[in-house]
């Protein structure tokens, strides 16, 4: 994908991260228990702290010509599976969500190591 399109991408992820955070603060205050508060807010701070480094791949990716495909895509696909499982797990209250919840985590791990390889690759 172009620079630009990560930007777009991880912008309105963005929104949606706050979207989904507001809902939680106002509508699903007095529905969720302690435990399902603390899953959704880890779910939703993952999802804000990756959104951002999605619109930072972009601008890198631009600014230094350097391929941040695959972190692009490892930060997208894994905002999916870890925060979506945590917010499925929060909501639902089925705890077999939590074993996908790794593989979210492993490709967030996967994009920074993957950008750290390109710029060291770039020197």
């Amino acid at each position: 994908m172009t620079p630009r399109t990560w930007i777009i991408a991880g912008s309105l992820h963005m929104a949606l991260a706050v979207i989904l955070g507001a809902f939680a603060a106002h509508a699903l205050k007095s529905v969720l228990d302690e435990y399902s508060t603390e899953v959704y807010k880890t779910g939703n701070f993952y999802h804000l702290i990756h959104s951002l480094a999605l619109i930072m791949a972009g601008l890198l990716q631009q600014q230094f010509e350097v391929d941040l495909t695959f972190t692009g895509y490892s930060f997208f696909v894994g905002m999916f599976i870890f925060s979506g499982s945590l917010y499925l797990l929060a909501l639902t209250g089925i705890k077999g969500l939590g074993a996908i919840t790794p593989i979210g985590g492993f490709l967030f791990i996967f994009g920074w190591g993957w950008m750290a390889v390109q710029f060291y690759k770039s020197i």
